[in-house]
């Protein structure tokens, strides 16, 4: 019997999730991946390196309390929040009964991490709007036990409807987990929910040091939750999840200096993404830049394959979302240096397409 027949069935069809770097690449201006495109100054200090770190590193934890608002006993840490994702199916979802369900078009490890532990995958297209389909999602709920949403929304980049988010979550109440991503919240601060988890004992929220935080590399991220959800999420998370020099660096981005920066480095994403916004609608080969409340733009081009191929050849790497459902002819290009947003328009303005106004979503 071969390895890959003593493997599990669901394993031998899943499809992993395609990362920014197992696409590969040979360039030098790297936007497919929404980091920061420059690298912090921090040094991890001095570790007893032979010795296991805390579970739940104690001066990071109160840190992110104190910054995200709520109190440390609703704060988890984790490997990133694409571990936090697994965390909520392994402790609230059943394999081959229970469903998780999300909102194509948005964050592909949802799918892939319900299908690599044998949970139902169900989805509910996004509006036209790229909005939530209440009704829809209402008549699919049998079986859910964990809804993601993603706001703002990857790849998309807007922010969900308030109003939409609540009756979510009311819909939810006393069937199923809502675990809203806000990965990119640093972005938007005004629009997160944290200040909702007194309402909503089954709400649970994700963020990360990866992208406002420019700690990709890092992986480090949270969950938000109320203490009974917290506790469950301790019961199934790995021994030590985060090494020493990992919770090292993480309290110093979490510093009083550490918040100042991440906050300048907000500030300057959002000249350069306006910067970059005005100067696409000029070229000829667009025909959509969509609104963004996050480090990144989705743009709709004419050619968006050659498009894709011309800046690729160029050391300019974009990310294709043309196969994701209502984003045909789509491109996500992260925000980058002013002078890696120019490399761009100079490698866009030679190709040829129909310029139209910019529009939101329909």
């Amino acid at each position: 019997m071969s390895i890959e027949n003593l493997a599990r069935q669901n394993v031998r069809d899943l499809t992993p999730y395609q990362s920014a770097r197992r696409l590969g690449g040979s360039g030098d201006v790297w936007l497919n991946a929404n980091e920061y495109p420059l690298a912090p100054d921090f040094q991890p200090a001095a570790a007893n390196l032979n010795r296991y770190p805390e579970c739940q590193p104690a001066q990071v934890i109160a840190r992110y309390a104190e910054y995200a608002g709520v109190n440390p006993d609703q704060v988890l840490v984790s490997r990133g929040a694409d571990e936090s994702i697994e965390l909520l199916i392994r402790a609230f979802c059943e394999p081959g009964k229970d469903a998780v369900l999300y909102c194509p078009p948005t964050y592909g490890m949802y799918g892939v991490s319900a299908e690599t532990f044998g949970v139902e995958r169900r989805t509910v297209q996004a509006t036209a709007a790229w909005q939530l389909d209440l009704p829809a999602i209402a008549a699919s709920l049998d079986g859910v036990k964990l809804i993601y949403v993603c706001s703002p929304n990857n790849p998309t980049g807007n922010l969900l409807d308030p109003d939409s988010l609540r009756a979510l979550l009311e819909m939810a109440k006393g069937k199923a987990i809502v675990a809203v991503d806000e990965a990119y919240i640093e972005f938007c601060p005004q629009a997160s929910v944290a200040g909702w988890l007194s309402d909503y004992p089954h709400l649970a929220i994700l963020r990360t040091l990866s992208k406002a935080f420019a700690l990709a590399g890092l992986r480090c991220g949270f969950t938000l939750a109320n203490p009974d959800l917290i506790a469950l999420l301790l019961k199934v998370i790995a021994p030590y999840p985060l090494s020493s020099p990992v919770a090292d660096i993480a309290a110093q981005a979490l510093s009083a200096e550490g918040l100042r920066l991440m906050r300048q480095r907000v500030g300057e994403i959002a000249g350069n993404r306006l910067w970059l916004q005005q100067a696409l609608e000029a070229c000829d080969c667009v025909e959509q830049v969509f609104t963004s409340d996050s480090n990144y733009l989705l743009v709709r081009f004419t050619a968006a394959s050659n498009v894709f191929k011309t800046l690729w050849d160029q050391g300019i790497i974009l990310r294709d979302q043309n196969k994701q459902p209502g984003l045909s002819g789509c491109l996500r290009i992260t925000i980058g240096t002013r002078d890696e947003c120019q490399r761009v328009i100079d490698a866009l303005r030679p190709l040829p397409g129909t310029t139209t106004t910019r529009q939101e979503p329909l």
